[in-house]
């Protein structure tokens, strides 16, 4: 019989969940922390139609450099890293996926 896995011990992690859903995450939280870089992009594409590819060339490479800094770090890989975990762990608690319990919170709050 083997022991039981002691607090200290990592969850293991799907490959899924390793190399897609977590980096999911990271994305969409980095897109998030890079709003800025987003909107000036975004507005220029919007402003110069199909030039977008000559005249966007600042705005892309400010936009890819702030999300490859968080993609390349380690430190926030393991920050989404655990609230995926965390997220997981109240799923297999309660059966109910993070954004529905979300959409069931009274909007009275």
């Amino acid at each position: 019989m083997e022991p039981s896995p002691g607090p200290a011990e990592e969850p293991k992690l799907r490959h899924v969940e390793k190399d897609v859903l977590i980096p999911k995450m990271m994305r969409e939280k980095a897109r998030e922390l890079c709003s800025d870089q987003v909107q000036e992009f975004t507005k220029c594409c919007q402003d110069t139609g199909f030039l977008m590819v000559v005249k966007c060339r600042q705005e892309n490479a400010a936009l890819k450099e702030c999300l490859t800094a968080y993609y390349n770090d380690p430190a926030f890989y393991e920050e989404c890293k655990t609230e995926y975990l965390k997220q997981r762990e109240e799923f297999r608690a309660t059966g109910i996926p993070d954004k529905r319990r979300q959409q069931k919170l009274p909007t009275s709050m």
